[in-house]
Order: structure tokens, then C-alpha cells, then sequence
């Protein structure tokens, strides 16, 4: 019988065509047609008598799961009793890491509804963006981020903000105070969407990614069980938002599915990242490069002898990164590669297959394989674009990059990589980001990890610049750890440092001494930018 429920279609009606759709692989991933998976997440975990274990950790309090259901509970009721939610809604989410964000994510799923949480460096235009392609009516968002959504609100009309951690009439606070804890998980199926994950933006206008009930579980069941093998008395502690699906596996969805806890931490750049690490000692980090090189650079005996396992993600680990913080640490890192079109993490290895300066092998359940430019398969030792398929895959907001990032079945994820003969994937670079300088492929990250282990220098993204005589050459934008450093001396000996590493034809003919790089809300390097400012430089 068809539910008669009021149902909001738009996820549903812009779902790319079915042919358009990557192969999904479910075998031995069994979940029933009719599916909630918050309360695969929460309520089989109380109903199975631990409730009173501890949940969501902050600073300043700590939620069972007993107390976070309660809290799902309370703001579902609001949505549909108080905000007029109804199936299919979608709700933007606008808040940093925080006790009350987990809870409000989780009951928009709960009701029905589909999460699209948003990253809280965001400003109103890219706000403004997200609200036109997803057709958004409702957000909730922290007391302290009102300032540019009401901005990108008074150009669309039609848009109800509800504000969190306040202390109005009108607060989420208050509207939860007077509801109940009681609430039935909406009967939504399996495949109905409950996420729209944007991506980040590092090669332009951001897309719509579309994610259905089992997909927030499969990551959980593939990656988490196989590769992760955490535990209900790990403690989880991750830096990247939750609104970026690297931040909602990390602190979320991972410790959620095996009973665990989760510190969450509003403010997570490395120095209290590390802080919170020598405080609250978690077992389980998820952070990005930078920030484990950030960190062992601070460090002192004993800061972070708790962890057990250590995940990287989000860009690549070079690895100069991962034998400093090994050697400093004996903690190997577990780098991964993950989209926000796959959900999560679809190449990686447990940390006793681990490989210094390899990404890993495919996660159980995934497959992968390298393609060249016309599609054909490629053997073993061999250079290409990744394609990847499994449970979770591609699936845009009415986007026509849907037939780009899709071919054939498989997702296409824009990266370079080799494969040697034992079937563990090197990163290369992103396949836009391969410089092709006087017929020499050169790969920027291999590039990047040369420079990085020079002693002057912080940070560094090498790109594609046009030149006269060599079509593209190499380019090195450089953070350097003392600023009054920079000098043309400096530039030639970075240089011949390249050199004298790898081949030489490799060196970044041109280096530019930078501030910063340019980075998403999620800490994620914008090499498009650095491109274009390359190119407008010749121009």
C-alpha cells in the first residue's frame, strides 16, 4: 500500500537517470527495503540496553545515548509538529562541531526529512547557492552563524531560519523544551535520500551529491568494519566539520554504528586539536596532512600517547608527513582516499597493510581500477585515472557533470594514480593536475613532498603554469615557516633542493613565496585557484 503521507519529490525527481547511475555493489550489505538509519544508529543501540553509554563528548558535557535520542527525539517533534516539515524536506544545517549540530543532523533524517549541512566558513553567496540548487525552505543554524545566511535569506523569500543555542522564544532550545522525548522514526525506505552533500568546491561551482539510507550505513559496514576496526570503547576524535562527509563519517556515523564515543570539537586547527588529544585522550584520530605535520612539530613526550589508530584523508599524505609523525609517534597513519560523491573513504588499509607513501587497497567491498583516456582497462604497473565502484557511488543534484564523474559504471573521480603489482594505489595527482611541461609529465605532489621536507618550508602546492617556450611548467607556491625568509637565494636553493631528490626536470621553474594557500571550508587546497592566478600572472 502506497504511504499517504505527505511527500516532498524534488530529491527524488532529480535523481539523474537510472542509466546515468554508477554500478552499486550490495552483496553481503543486507538491509531491509523499509529503513531509517538513524534508528539503526540510535535506537537499536538503547534498545539493546546501552544507552547510558557515553555518546558526544564537548568541553563542557557529555550525551549518552540514552540523552542524544532523547534530543533527536525533541527537535523531530519540532520539525513536524511546530515547522510544518513533511518527508523529503529539505533542511540546511549551519553549525560548527557541536553536541546540538549531531543532534539536529540526525532528527532531520529521523522526521523524514534530508540533511544538507553546510560548512561554517560558508558566506552568503555560497550559501545563497546551496539554498537555490537544493530548494531549500528551512535551516537551523547556530546562534553565532546567523550573520551571512540572514544575508543570503533577504534575497530569497520563503526562507525560515531557526536559530540554535540562543536564548529567544523562537530557539531551538526553547521550541525542544516544549516537546516530548517520543517520536517514530518516519517509515522511509533504503534508497531514500537523506543527505545532499556539496562538495567543497576545489575545481569549481560546487554539486549536489544525493545519499540514501543505506549509504550512510554501508560506508559504516565497508570501510569502518574492514579497515577501521574500531571498537565501542574507542573514543573518536576528528577536526573536520561535519557538514564535509570525511567530518560525518569521522565523528558520526563510525563511532555511532559500533557504540563509541565521539569528542566534538568546535574549534579543531591543530594546535587544539592537540590540546584536546593530550586532555580528553581519544583512541581514534581523523584529521588531514597538515595537520598530523602540525602537530608532531609540537608535540611533547606522552601528548598523544592515548591514540591507536590514526586516519588522513582529504588530500594526499605525502610521505615525508607520515615517517615524521611515525617516527615521533610509532603510530603508523592511514591515509585514504574518499569523495564527497562516494560518501567516504573507498581506498585505504588497515593499519598492519599500511605502506608509507601508498593510499592503500580497495576497501572490502569496493573495487577500483585504473582507465586511460579512452576508458580501456589498464594492467598493473601502469599509470591512469581511478574508476571505483561499490555500495555507495555518484548521484548529482540535476547536474550534467553526472555523465563526466560516471562512465560505464563506474565513478571516475578525476584522480591520477599508479598501481603497482601487488594492487596498492599511489596517488599522482588530481588528472587535471598532471603538468605536462615539454612533453615531461610531472606529478605537483611529488613535487610538494620533495620541498616539504626542506627545513624552511610550512607548506607548498605546486600547479601548472603557462610558459612560452615549454607549454606548462611547474610551479610552487610556498608557505615558508619564517616569513622574513623569502628571497631569490632562498627560490634557487628550494629549487636545487627538488633536484637533487628527483629528476631533475621536475624542479619548479618558478617559485612564488605566499602567506597562505587557498583552502575550502574544509581545509581542502583549491589548486584551481593557484591555476588561475598562474595564468592571469603570464597573461
Amino acid at each position: 500500500m502506497a504511504d499517504p503521507s505527505p511527500f516532498d519529490s524534488f530529491a527524488r525527481d532529480n535523481l539523474p537517470p537510472r542509466e546515468q547511475w554508477p554500478d552499486l555493489l550490495l552483496e553481503g550489505l543486507r538491509y531491509p527495503e523499509q529503513l531509517n538509519c538513524v534508528t539503526a544508529l540510535l535506537d537499536n543501540r538503547v534498545a539493546a540496553g546501552e544507552g547510558s553509554r557515553p555518546c558526544l563528548v564537548s568541553q563542557t558535557e557529555t550525551w549518552s545515548y540514552a540523552d542524544l535520542l532523547a534530543r533527536v527525539n525533541r527537535i523531530a517533534n519540532v520539525h513536524s509538529r511546530r515547522l510544518g516539515m513533511i518527508r523529503g524536506n529539505r533542511v540546511l544545517l549551519r553549525a560548527p562541531n557541536t553536541n546540538l549540530m549531531v543532534a539536529a543532523y540526525l532528527a532531520v533524517i529521523r522526521a523524514g526529512g534530508i540533511a544538507v549541512a553546510t560548512m561554517p566558513l560558508l558566506r552568503a553567496g555560497e550559501l545563497g547557492t546551496i539554498i537555490d540548487k537544493a530548494r531549500i525552505d528551512l535551516a537551523l543554524c547556530d546562534n553565532r552563524l546567523l550573520t551571512d545566511l540572514e544575508a543570503a535569506a533577504r534575497t530569497r523569500s520563503g526562507l525560515r531560519i531557526v536559530a540554535m543555542g540562543g536564548d529567544s522564544e523562537d530557539d531551538l532550545l526553547a521550541l525542544m523544551a516544549r516537546e516530548t522525548d517520543d517520536f517514530a522514526a518516519c517509515a522511509t525506505k533504503a534508497d531514500d535520500v537523506c543527505l545532499i552533500a556539496f562538495t567543497s568546491g576545489t575545481t569549481g561551482e560546487p554539486k549536489g551529491t544525493m545519499h540514501f539510507h543505506r549509504d550512510m550505513l554501508a560506508t559504516c559496514d565497508t570501510y569502518g568494519a574492514h579497515v577501521l576496526r574500531a571498537h565501542k570503547d574507542d573514543v573518536f576524535i576528528a577536526s573536520p566539520p561535519i557538514a564535509f562527509t570525511f567530518g560525518l563519517g569521522a565523528a558520526v556515523l563510525f563511532p555511532l554504528r559500533v557504540g563509541a564515543s565521539s569528542i566534538l570539537l568546535e574549534q579543531a586547527s591543530p594546535e587544539p586539536l592537540l590540546d584536546a588529544i593530550r586532555l580528553m585522550r581519544p583512541t581514534v584520530c581523523f584529521t588531514a596532512p597538515t595537520a598530523y605535520r602540525a602537530m608532531f612539530g609540537a608535540m611533547r613526550p606522552g601528548d598523544v600517547a592515548s591514540l591507536r589508530i590514526c586516519v588522513s584523508a582529504g588530500e594526499t599524505l605525502p610521505k615525508p608527513t607520515w615517517d615524521a609523525w611515525h617516527a615521533a609517534t610509532g603510530i603508523p597513519i592511514m591515509d585514504g582516499i574518499g569523495s564527497t560523491e562516494m560518501l567516504h573513504i573507498f581506498i585505504g588499509a588497515p593499519v598492519e597493510k599500511t605502506r608509507p607513501g601508498a593510499t592503500g587497497i580497495p576497501v572490502p567491498g569496493y573495487e577500483a581500477k585504473l582507465i586511460d583516456e579512452l576508458g580501456n582497462d589498464l594492467p598493473r604497473g601502469s599509470t591512469g585515472r581511478l574508476a571505483v565502484r561499490g555500495p555507495t557511488g555518484c548521484r548529482y543534484l540535476a547536474d550534467p557533470r553526472q555523465t563526466e564523474y560516471v562512465q560505464n559504471g563506474w565513478n571516475v573521480t578525476g584522480d591520477t594514480y599508479y598501481q603497482d603489482e601487488d594492487g596498492y594505489f599511489w596517488f599522482q595527482a588530481r588528472s587535471d593536475d598532471m603538468i605536462l611541461s615539454s612533453g615531461y609529465n610531472i606529478s605537483g605532489p611529488e613535487v610538494e613532498a620533495v620541498l616539504l621536507t626542506h627545513p624552511e618550508v610550512a607548506e607548498c602546492a605546486v600547479v601548472a603554469a603557462p610558459d612560452a617556450s615549454r607549454g606548462m611548467i611547474a610551479k610552487a607556491y610556498v608557505v615558508l615557516r619564517h616569513l622574513d625568509a623569502a628571497a631569490p637565494d632562498l627560490a634557487r636553493a628550494l629549487q636545487d633542493h627538488v633536484k637533487a631528490e628527483i629528476a631533475p626536470y621536475k624542479y619548479p621553474r618558478a617559485i612564488e613565496f605566499v602567506a597562505s594557500l587557498p583552502r575550502t571550508g574544509t581545509g581542502k587546497l583549491q589548486r584551481f585557484v593557484l591555476r588561475q592566478r598562474a595564468a592571469a600572472v603570464q597573461a
